[in-house]
């Protein structure tokens, strides 16, 4: 029987201890780093309107694409617009002087498409673990969650909690997985990455919809669920009461159950099944392109001759990149082409 010193049990108790800590701390890996869920197929994560007033925000990501908002909002203003100034040029492709609602169409889906495929190059780096161009989805599981085993987590599995994750990454995996080897291309790793973005996987886009906003798990979304998903009472201010109908709601939200019953709720049960979930999320008879191209043209068109000058977008700075600023230096310094 081998006796161990005290001094030798404290060593293999605190070595167990860090195991114990580096183990917690990698399980998972990347957990925290998951999909939003997609509310809306639109040009920006963030909603158009904001408690009832337009959110500038989502023009500047529409505008600018989502890493160079957040990057622009360390210059200063004059730098902002110095910088506006040489992507209009890039915009105005045809160098007429003017920027046309083609062109500004061109350029709002060019940095829809960039923020996708950079936003793939970025994760497929971190993945494709065994440089065969394809990621197994044993080694997704392993650097996302460090856990290794193909089956589902068992009780007492370092991951366990994390199971409803697990199958819900399993599910819109197999989906991604257009040949069924349990294999993602870099094509299909995308889709994975961006299921509202591929035709296939928008189902799997509405049935994550619904499970999230469902609370009482009866297959549908009511209106009240449809309420508590956008509007949270406890952020109201206590000694804000402008703007709020006697029944306490601010006349946003009242807008927004109006919506619901007039609009997203078709066959007026009031409720929402999967077939008007999709029709709210990814509608097909809305382009958000063209809508935000008309929005930003109506706004700052200044002579109303359908078409934008350097000075009129220079004039309305604030509408396209904020007077916060928003760095285009990586745009301007990047060498694909548009």
């Amino acid at each position: 029987m081998v006796v161990l010193k005290k001094k030798e049990m404290m060593q293999c108790y605190t070595f167990f201890l860090l195991i114990i800590v580096v183990v917690a701390s990698a399980i998972p890996t990347k957990a925290d780093d998951q999909k939003k869920r997609v509310k809306e197929k639109s040009l920006s994560d963030e909603s158009h309107s904001e408690n009832g007033e337009h959110n500038s925000d989502y023009d500047h990501e529409a505008f600018l694409g989502k890493e160079e908002r957040q990057t622009f909002d360390q210059l200063s203003p004059e730098e902002s617009r110095d910088r506006l100034g040489k992507i209009i040029e890039k915009i105005d492709k045809n160098s007429d002087g003017f920027v046309s609602e083609d062109e500004l169409k061109d350029w709002i889906q060019y940095v829809q498409k960039r923020y996708i495929t950079s936003d793939t190059e970025r994760m497929w780096k971190d993945y494709d673990v065994s440089d065969t161009n394809e990621i197994t989805w044993n080694a997704y599981m392993k650097r996302t969650y460090g856990y290794g085993d193909a089956g589902e987590p068992k009780e007492g599995d370092a991951v366990y909690e994390y199971r409803d994750m697990i199958t819900r990454d399993k599910r819109r995996w197999q989906r991604a997985d257009s040949n069924n080897d349990d294999k993602l291309t870099k094509e299909e790793f995308s889709n994975f990455l961006h299921p509202e973005d591929a035709e296939h996987m928008r189902e799997i886009v509405v049935l994550e919809t619904l499970e999230d906003i469902d609370k009482d798990k009866d297959g549908f979304i009511s209106v009240e669920e449809y309420i508590a998903d956008i509007y949270d009472e406890s952020d109201e201010d206590d000694d804000e009461e402008d703007g709020h109908h006697e029944g306490g709601e601010p006349e946003w939200v009242q807008a927004e159950r109006d919506q619901f019953a007039n609009t997203r709720d078709k066959n007026g049960d009031g409720k929402l099944n999967k077939e008007e979930i999709r029709d709210w999320i990814i509608p097909e008879d809305y382009d958000h392109v063209s809508a935000e191209a008309e929005h930003l043209i109506h706004s700052s068109d200044e002579d109303k001759d359908g078409k934008l000058t350097k000075q009129e977008i220079l004039d309305k700075h604030d509408l396209f990149v904020g007077s916060q600023a928003t760095d285009f230096g990586e745009a301007l310094t990047r060498h694909d082409e548009f």
